[in-house]
């Protein structure tokens, strides 16, 4: 199958979907930090066959207004209402990765009525860490750009497919291939989530939850075991052999936890609840 591009305007700022079409349950994927939304596309292309499916180039990213004015979480919260309310998708799955999967919980947890399920994909609560907007910003400057080919885009992302998912977020101009997002804003997205914490919308979340998680150091086994600890009905899996961007990496298998949750809430192989 293939996508339609569809444009939603909210406040002036222009925010890009790739809508899979597809009938049943309206699920909407969002990507993380520095992403784009073709990063869903293996995983839109399984989902589609069974559910209506639409996936955000977030304000600032992709397609999208590369310089919004305001970054803050509750922007990214209300792009969402915006996309789910011009574009149809009436009660939606949220299906995040990383910062997608913030946005994701924030939505949830602000606006209870509006969401069917979520689906966590190396994605938590967001606890107070002053040091990632300087860290984000260190390695967002270590990129050789602009990249002199798409083949030296994928090596220097890890080859693969996470390579290639990466590199599929550049742009070429001025000689060579581009990131397709500002880099202070990149940075300034994570303010809020460097000094505050969530935990209380974490708790406050109602719908059914599934949290994917890979073998990363991006989510502590204490700080999974206190998720699950303020969750006690979430349902979570580990992906083995993965990284962070195991949405990339395994598209087939998330697609298989994500049906087998969505159709019958039977908890996958291996998870715990």
């Amino acid at each position: 199958m293939t996508w339609t591009e569809r444009t939603v305007l909210r406040d002036g700022v222009r925010l890009v979907c790739r809508d899979w079409g597809g009938s049943g349950a309206a699920v909407v994927l969002l990507h993380g930090l520095a992403g784009h939304a073709g990063e869903w596309d293996a995983t839109a292309a399984r989902l589609s066959t069974t559910h209506r499916v639409v996936a955000v180039d977030q304000r600032g990213h992709g397609a999208s207004e590369r310089l919004p004015a305001d970054v803050s979480r509750a922007a990214y919260v209300e792009d969402v209402l915006a996309v789910t309310d011009r574009l149809g998708l009436q009660s939606p799955v949220l299906v995040g990765q990383s910062l997608g999967g913030h946005t994701a919980v924030l939505t949830a947890a602000r606006h209870p009525g509006l969401v069917r399920a979520l689906v966590l994909v190396e994605a938590g609560a967001g606890e107070p860490s002053p040091g990632t907007p300087a860290d984000i910003g260190a390695w967002l400057d270590s990129w050789p750009v602009p990249f002199p080919s798409r083949e030296a885009a994928v090596r220097f992302f890890g080859g693969g497919p996470v390579g290639e998912g990466w590199a599929d977020g550049l742009e070429e101009r001025e000689g060579g291939l581009w990131p397709r997002f500002d880099r202070d804003t990149m940075v300034a997205s994570l303010a809020e989530l460097a000094r505050r914490s969530f935990a209380a919308e974490w708790s406050g979340v109602s719908c059914p939850t599934l949290l994917v998680l890979a073998r990363s150091s991006l989510l502590p086994p204490a700080v999974i075991d206190e998720l699950l600890r303020r969750r006690p009905g979430l349902t979570s899996v580990s992906v083995p052999g993965t990284g962070h961007d195991l949405h990339l990496e395994r598209p087939g298998v998330l697609h298989e936890l994500i049906s087998r949750f969505l159709a019958d809430g039977r908890r996958p192989p291996g998870a715990r609840s």
